[in-house]
């Protein structure tokens, strides 16, 4: 009988640990796989099957290495929440003793700690997974009325010395950015993506078998081609290193209905699962540039500011500021997410492919999510909350901490302005710009006030003049107000009849 039992998460796979350093026959590792964990949102099939083959795969491993193991299957109880069966199981065990890696979720920490109160000595470590802490976080924007991630990426390069010569970044400049953006050429042949084959069908029948309400689907169970290994991530890094990292930096913003992965990592999800650790990806995509004259600076800055910028800073927000952050509607939208976002089937190309591939894939890249699935929403008026249902449970990468920070203040600009400084919302002419959304679609782009305008026209304009006094002063808006103020009273007029239309008849877009 164990006298301690430290839980494992679904997200807490780190082999690097030192939990693991060293076996101590007093010490029992918990793996739950319980239908609490699986529900609070409509998770993506493959999203669940993944946490899950990682988590037996990763309990096999430690108990190879001689840990003792205790682990819960979906199907080996009836007891639902994780607290309850890790209740249970501390009884059967006789161990009054936990101990928690620090959660990355408010609610999960909330629940881990209500176990003192059932007469558990409780304690928490680090996940010694992020790069920064909570508390540099928070000494770094202390005192200031809103977060600029520009400043803790700075600060996070000059101490972790990543792309840094001497005191000064490697090429001169912090942020390229404006040489992110690029739309891909005329038959430009994108590379197929590089994918693991994991037989999972064993995972998938328990995970319909529990009735479960995941949402897209799994074609071939015996060839999943997520990462559930460390070996798996780190060979489809490596793999990108050689062949796609090297147009990273021009294309990271196209779209295309062409490919679903285009020049993007595919790493998310091992790195959100902790799997694979973001100091050292970042150092090897630092290394690989400096010993690869064809790996141009645009696309090593720009690789390396989505994790160890822009996810680092996510974290540091989602801990300042919830759980009031989960309630702010900036814009006090209250609309539903229309019933063609759980499967695609609307007339609009642009968010019919984005959402489908979601559904088959449970993957969509940052722009898909920002400016064709959030920026509709933004534009269309939903209620945040329905915002975050959804993107939490269709991305395979999907966890709190990272996903409500994004969408109420990226996307969604539910916040206010704490995080972006102005809203990210797009006409058509965006689509056409970074991808081939508009070629042959039901919608005409370039107008804005006919039957068959694409919906986003009228939306863009009528959003701006439905919150005027909202966002009339923002310093990075002028541009856009002094042009609708140039419109005549009858475009105008035009504009919002037909965005009336639009914002009425979401449903069948």
């Amino acid at each position: 009988m164990s006298k301690i039992i430290r839980l494992v998460l679904g997200d807490q796979l780190n082999p690097r640990h030192s939990w693991f350093s060293e076996v101590n026959p007093d010490i029992t590792y918990a793996f739950i796989e319980c239908k609490g964990e699986g529900s609070y949102a409509p998770h993506h099939v493959q999203k669940v099957v993944g946490i899950f083959q990682s988590m037996r795969t990763f309990a096999s491993r430690l108990e190879s290495q001689g840990h003792k193991v205790y682990y819960h299957k979906i199907l080996d109880s009836r007891e639902i929440e994780l607290i309850d069966i890790l209740h249970s199981a501390s009884v059967k065990n006789n161990t009054h003793e936990l101990q928690f890696m620090m959660p990355d979720e408010w609610r999960v920490k909330e629940n881990l700690e209500s176990l003192k109160s059932r007469g558990f000595k409780i304690s928490f470590v680090s996940s010694e997974h992020f790069i920064s802490t909570p508390e540099e976080f928070s000494n770094t924007f202390k005192g200031k009325k809103s977060y600029l991630m520009e400043s803790f990426y700075r600060k996070l390069r000059k101490r972790t010395g990543i792309l840094m010569e001497g005191g000064n970044p490697t090429g001169g400049k912090w942020n390229y950015d404006a040489q992110n953006r690029k739309k891909l050429p005329k038959n430009h042949v994108l590379p197929a993506a590089h994918v693991p084959s994991t037989n999972v069908e064993d995972v998938y029948q328990e995970v319909l078998e529990a009735n479960l309400p995941v949402i897209g689907s799994l074609r071939d169970p015996k060839h999943f081609y997520w990462p559930t290994t460390p070996e798996q991530a780190m060979d489809i890094f490596e793999n990108w290193l050689e062949h796609c990292f090297e147009f990273f930096g021009d294309f990271q913003d196209a779209m295309t209905v062409s490919n679903w992965a285009l020049y993007h990592s595919r790493i998310s999800f091992a790195l959100n699962t902790k799997m694979i650790d973001p100091l050292t990806i970042c150092q090897m995509a630092e290394e690989y540039y400096h010993n690869n004259e064809n790996i141009p600076l645009n696309a090593a800055e720009g690789f390396i500011r989505q994790i160890l910028g822009w996810r680092e800073f996510m974290r540091g927000v989602y801990w300042e500021r919830m759980p009031e952050f989960a309630d702010t509607n900036y814009f006090n939208h209250q609309a539903k997410l229309p019933q063609w976002f759980w499967n695609g089937k609307t007339k609009m190309k642009c968010l019919s492919h984005s959402i489908k591939q979601s559904l088959d894939h449970a993957y969509a890249h940052h722009i898909q999510r920002l400016m064709v699935t959030g920026n509709f929403a933004l534009l269309a008026g939903i209620h945040p909350d329905e915002v975050d249902l959804w993107y939490l449970g269709i991305y395979i990468d999907a966890f709190e901490w990272v996903e409500i920070t994004n969408t109420r203040g990226m996307s969604q600009y539910a916040d206010g302005g704490w995080i972006a400084t102005k809203p990210y919302v797009a006409s058509a002419n965006y689509m056409k710009k970074m991808g081939d959304y508009c070629q042959n679609c039901s919608y005409n782009e370039k107008t804005k006030t006919e039957s068959d305008s694409c919906p986003f026209n009228s939306l863009y304009w009528n959003f701006f003049e439905r919150h005027r006094d909202l966002l009339g002063n923002n310093f990075r808006l002028g541009m856009v107000y002094r042009t609708f103020d140039k419109m005549d009273v009858h475009t105008k007029e035009a504009i919002r009849q037909r965005a009336t239309y639009v914002l009425e008849h979401l449903d069948t877009l």
